[in-house]
């Protein structure tokens, strides 16, 4: 390179001599050529330097790389040479190799400081030979600072490398299990050599040594390495550290906490990077470490909100939510201390809940993310741990486990529920037959209950401000915010705190006690209170509402009638008049209006538990009469409000109508309310048995007759469009009525034809199934609806065989079970499977509960899915779905079939018309009643009753709704020749005065005017037995 410099140096010369020697040809021309000639020299000037620069970077390299290969060279042929007894490797040589490879290493180097970490663990195994530790150097005078900062740096090196490690492959694992070896001999003196016998008195100098470098490893981010060895090796379903490689991790995390005497820097710390690791306490408790008292530690720590709020914000939801978990296991494992820091422990996992509550979604979104505990989250997910979940969810149910449950409820839990010596049941104020079976079933409970207990009633006298008032109601505000934030996981925590029997039942004992008075006066105060004590008291009363709602629900009718599970018949008749009235007054009084957040919350939850007992209630009655009415509600009140459009007055109809009392006028004016005019007047003309057509004029009365005629043909059961339930013969879709190749247009019909005759108010002898009548109500899709509860309405013999399963004290693989359904359809046996591969699937004890719920729901909903949906779409073709949300499934059976009760005559005498010369004292008259009420049956009345007023039952609401009214007309002749009543007639009919004995002819009726036409009888017995004929024969107008 110099030399081609030089010519090229030498060429320059040249031509600046020829440029003197050339003749001038201006002053600017030579200017323009000696600028040329100075930028020329300068250039090559600049290259002159670069050419040295580059060429000393040049010698430096190949100086650098030879010196490298030759202190490799070195190193290697140190860890090569053959090692004798007489030849060990002393200390003095590690540091110096030791030096040489930490002056030139690079990544590549990782297997000669391998071979370096080896060496230096050899040394410190050597027995009595302190020139061979390698950490007898640190009490070399000269060597002391420059053994420290080596060792420093190799530990430094030794960390960065086990954060690139992968603990499940092998050869990574054999590493780690070396670099946590160093870390775990250089950080601690109780493996040196030096320090025993006579070096005891070294151990002090030398443990500030130790607690030096594990100042400089925290300074360097040492917890953030254990961090990801740990994460890498646990946050998954099967941990791959070994339990050697994890109690070293813990205990190298352990030791500068203790050595800073558990500083809060420290402590911190170790929350943020070690307890935050998904499950870790889990692994750690089979090996049982010692703990130094850590919970209390952290509980204390934590209970300052400062530093929770501090955690929470360093972690995030995802991590926090597994630091959640590792304390609630230590609290499980640590019952002495959860008892003793109680308050503190659940304020501190309050704090962190409500953190991760925060940013809990109720949907998707943009900003969100999926997490299996959390739901829709709007912080960033750590997906990694999403392998681990299970584990953190298992840890986080100790929370809701027997043992934490019964710590921190002990002052709930350790109220007597007091007994007492039986007495009589209260009369109930009904007489009638149908409630007799309610009545024997309170006499029945109050015998088994009040020999145990006494009935649980507000009473009232504990102060709200009392310390036990205060942490039983922070307790409930815990699990409420965990059932708020944790939400994939809400029925785990609602099954975990029902399962202790008396629980729900001495919470309810407990706010019965609370205020002066006790229950319901307290908590309406609350609620026009915004103070955390009020939040803390509805927060109690929302958790007891929550749980309870989820226990009935799941419990069967055997365990809330018979057995009484956790709850007396009592008991829930005074809950529920709690509840009625709470909710009530919620609505009445405006609250609910301008409710937010927190308390439209609780009024979910109050009226939840609410709706689930009145339909357990509506299902089969434990409530005395008239229970859920509110008597202090005016109807013509309501009724004013809703025509004026008044909030308070439709929030009442939407979430309680059962509190409306039917049986008076609001009733009628409920019914009219839908301004939506039907859909017509169908004209209708019968043809009897002979092919001719009937007489009459159709005025509503004929279409009703014409109604219940085709509605008696497609119900039968021999048609197969409906089935008749086993026990009570009540109807539902039949599951093979495919065999009509029309069978959906003809469910379609069916239900626009029923829907027709209750919007006119038309009733027809049809008893569904009330598990069929749920369905078109809609209550199928409640959160508050179960399948197991209605299937008594289908079967009670098949809900006793599946409920028995429930019961099965053994293992229910042996029953032989699958998670199939076999069907006799026609002759041939058909394999239904509840799940994809469900007949390949055994019934196990761990999935019983969901093969009852699956079998339950297969036969009421699964079978006859298309039917059903048939009958409601064109059912709701003429109902309004709004308009049955008022009612009850029996009310709506009330509704289409009339009232089952007894026709009342006296009702109907009052209400009726007498016309051509009747009279309510007409001798006539007098036998026809005296017959209805003393010689005809109930059956030959309902048949009277149909005969006059083409309806088997009366009217919903009695007479006085029959529209037009009930009459009774006195003829002469027969209906052909009839041309009204005249004045004569009228006398005649009057004075009992006859043209010539109607002993022939027949009562003839109009059905749509409700009309019975009566000849003026000469004897009562030709009245009766012409009556009697009349109604049997199930024809019309042409009788007479």
């Amino acid at each position: 390179h110099l030399y081609l410099i030089s010519l090229s140096l030498c060429g320059q010369g040249c031509q600046s001599g020829t440029m003197f020697s050339a003749p001038q040809s201006s002053k600017s021309e030579f200017l323009d050529k000696a600028r040329q000639a100075r930028e020329e020299r300068k250039g090559v000037k600049e290259k002159e330097r670069a050419a040295v620069l580059i060429q000393a970077m040049i010698r430096r390299f190949l100086c650098h790389c030879r010196l490298q290969k030759q202190i490799r060279k070195e190193v290697d042929d140190y860890f090569q040479a053959p090692e004798t007894g007489s030849s060990k490797r002393n200390a003095l040589s590690i540091f110096k190799t030791a030096r040489k490879l930490l002056f030139i290493y690079r990544p590549e180097d990782k297997m000669r400081f391998e071979k370096l970490c080896r060496s230096i663990l050899a040394s410190m195994e050597a027995e009595n030979e302190p020139k061979v530790w390698y950490v007898s150097l640190a009490l070399s005078k000269d060597l002391t600072i420059p053994w420290l900062k080596q060792i420093k740096d190799v530990l430094w090196i030794g960390c960065q490398l086990l954060k690139k490690l992968k603990p499940d492959i092998l050869q990574d694992n054999k590493l780690i299990t070396l670099y946590l070896t160093m870390l775990v001999t250089f950080t601690d003196t109780s493996t040196w050599r030096i320090v025993r016998g006579k070096g005891e008195a070294l151990r002090p100098a030398l443990t500030r040594i130790c607690e030096n470098i594990m100042g400089h490893l925290n300074q360097k981010g040492f917890y953030s390495v254990l961090q990801i060895l740990l994460t890498n090796g646990l946050a998954r379903s099967k941990p791959s550290l070994s339990k050697g490689t994890l109690t070293a991790i813990f205990t190298l995390s352990l030791r500068p906490v203790i050595a800073a005497h558990f500083s809060e820097n420290l402590l911190r710390l170790f929350l943020i990077h070690i307890m935050s690791v998904p499950a870790i306490v889990s692994h750690l408790n089979v090996l049982t470490p010692e703990t130094h008292d850590l919970l209390r530690k952290f509980i204390l720590f934590l209970s300052r909100e400062e530093q929770c709020s501090d955690i929470c914000v360093c972690l995030e939801g995802s991590h926090t939510l597994c630091l959640l978990g590792n304390l609630i296991q230590l609290g499980y494992l640590n019952e002495k201390v959860l008892e003793e820091e109680a308050n503190h422990f659940v304020k501190d996992l309050t704090d962190m809940l409500s953190y991760c509550q925060r940013y809990v979604s109720q949907k998707k979104s943009n900003l969100t993310h999926w997490h299996p505990v959390l739901g829709w989250f709007s912080q960033t997910v750590d997906y990694g741990l999403n392998e681990s979940m299970p584990l953190v969810t298992k840890q986080l149910q100790h929370l809701w486990g027997v043992c934490v449950i019964r710590t921190l409820f002990s002052d709930v839990l350790s109220k007597k529920l007091e007994s007492q010596e039986p007495t009589p049941p209260p009369p109930q104020p009904s007489t009638s037959q149908n409630n007799l079976p309610v009545k024997n079933l309170f006499k029945r409970a109050f015998q088994k209950s009040a020999s145990v207990r006494n009935i649980l009633k507000p009473v009232g006298g504990k102060r709200v401000d009392s310390a036990e008032v205060q942490k039983v109601c922070s307790i409930c505000v815990l699990y409420q915010t965990a059932l708020s934030t944790l939400t994939q996981i809400r029925l785990q925590i609602l099954t975990g705190l029902t399962h202790l029997d008396d629980l729900l039942p001495k919470l309810w004992a407990f706010i019965c006690e609370l205020g002066p008075q006790g229950g319901l006066k307290l908590f309406m105060e609350c609620l026009n209170n915004d103070t955390e004590e009020s939040k803390q008291l509805l927060a109690m009363l929302m958790l007891f509402c929550d749980c309870s709602r989820h226990l009935i629900t799941i419990l069967d009718d055997i365990e809330v009638y018979e057995e009484q599970t956790s709850f007396k018949i009592e008991e829930l008749i005074t809950i529920s008049s709690f509840l009625n009235t709470f909710v009530y007054k919620m609505i009445w009084d405006g609250i609910l209006e301008n409710a937010k957040g927190e308390k439209l919350e609780l009024f979910h939850s109050v009226h939840g538990w609410l709706m689930v007992l009145y339909e357990r209630d509506c299902r089969r009655r434990f409530t005395p009469d008239d229970h859920w009415l509110r008597k202090d509600l005016k109807p013509s009140l309501l009724f004013q409000e809703l025509e004026k459009g008044k909030k308070r007055a439709q929030l009442l109809l939407q979430y309680i109508p059962h509190v409306i009392p039917h049986k008076n006028d609001g009733y009628d004016q409920l019914r009219r309310l839908p301004a939506n005019s039907i859909k017509g007047v169908i004209r209708v003309k019968f043809v009897n048995d002979l092919g001719v057509d009937e007489a009459g004029i159709d005025q509503d009365g004929v279409f009703k007759e014409f109604l219940e005629e085709i509605i008696k043909k497609v119900f039968n059961p021999a048609l197969n469009l409906f089935k008749t339930t086993s026990g009570n013969e009540r109807l539902y879709p039949s599951p093979t009525s495919y065999i009509h190749e029309n069978h959906l247009q003809l469910f379609e019909f069916v239900g626009k034809m029923l829907g027709k005759a209750v919007y006119e108010g038309i009733v027809v002898d049809v008893p569904f199934a009330s598990f069929f009548l749920s369905q078109v109500l809609g209550h199928h899709h409640s959160s508050f609806y179960s399948s197991i509860d209605e299937l008594p309405s289908l079967d009670s013999e098949f809900y006793k065989n599946l409920t028995s399963i429930k019961r099965y004290d053994g293992d229910v693989g042996d029953l032989g079970l699958t998670l199939s359904y076999d069907e006799d359809v026609m002759g041939q046996l058909v394999c239904h499977e509840l799940i994809p591969g469900g007949k390949t699937m055994p019934v196990t004890n761990e999935n019983k509960i969901s093969y009852i719920h699956l079998m339950a729901h297969f036969r009421m909903h699964t079978q006859i899915k298309e039917q059903t949906a048939a009958f409601i779409r064109g059912f709701r073709s003429i109902i309004n779905p709004e308009w049955l949300h008022m009612f009850s499934t029996p009310e709506v059976q009330r509704l289409v079939s009339g009232d089952n009760a007894e026709i009342d005559l006296d009702d109907l005498k009052k209400h009726t018309v007498y016309y051509g010369g009747f009279h309510s004292s007409h001798r006539v008259i007098i036998w026809l009643w005296d017959i209805l009420s003393s010689d005809f049956n109930a059956d030959e009345r309902a048949m009277f009753l149909k005969f006059v007023t083409s309806c088997s039952r009366p009217p919903l609401l009695g007479f006085a709704y029959l529209k037009p009214p009930f009459s009774i007309r006195c003829v002469e002749v027969s209906d052909d020749q009839d041309t009204g009543d005249t004045l004569g007639s009228v006398l005649r009919g009057f004075f009992t005065i006859r043209k010539k004995e109607p002993g022939g002819r027949l009562p003839t009726s109009s059905t749509c005017f409700n009309l019975l036409k009566l000849p003026n009888y000469s004897k009562k017995s030709i009245l009766r037995d012409k009556l009697r004929y009349a109604i049997s024969m199930n024809t019309g107008f042409e009788l007479s």
